[in-house]
């Protein structure tokens, strides 16, 4: 029996095709932030088929066409936590498209660089 969670069950999507789909992140960081999951439940980025990832990768494509109409931001960040050590919380992978935006954060020099070195803010 394969394992189920909140992201087997794709609700309020913006895209999707046979292997993916595309929604607003429930806890989105910017305007716009939008993850791209996989539909079969995998944990790793490296456990999706090659169709998954080509399927993830223009979804990723398609999601950033709609945010710009939407929101048009000045920047992106594209990320994917892999392992509980790099952050990950649902065992289920998926793609974060983050828009950036000018002032968003004091200083964006190092972009995803920062996670490692203390900057990411600290919430409740």
């Amino acid at each position: 029996m394969t394992a189920q969670c909140e992201l087997c069950f794709p609700n309020e999507l913006i895209a999707e095709d046979d292997n993916a789909y595309a929604r607003h992140d429930s806890n989105g960081l910017a305007p716009g932030h939008i993850i791209v999951v996989p539909k079969r439940h995998v944990a790793s980025y490296f456990e999706m088929t090659d169709a998954e990832k080509l399927s993830v990768i223009v979804l990723l494509d398609q999601s950033k066409e709609i945010v710009d109409r939407k929101f048009s931001p000045e920047g992106y960040n594209i990320g994917v936590n892999i392992g509980k050590a790099a952050g990950q919380s649902r065992m289920h992978v998926h793609v974060h498209l983050i828009p950036r935006y000018s002032g968003d954060v004091a200083d964006p020099s190092g972009g995803i660089r920062c996670v490692l070195h203390g900057k990411r803010s600290k919430t409740p």
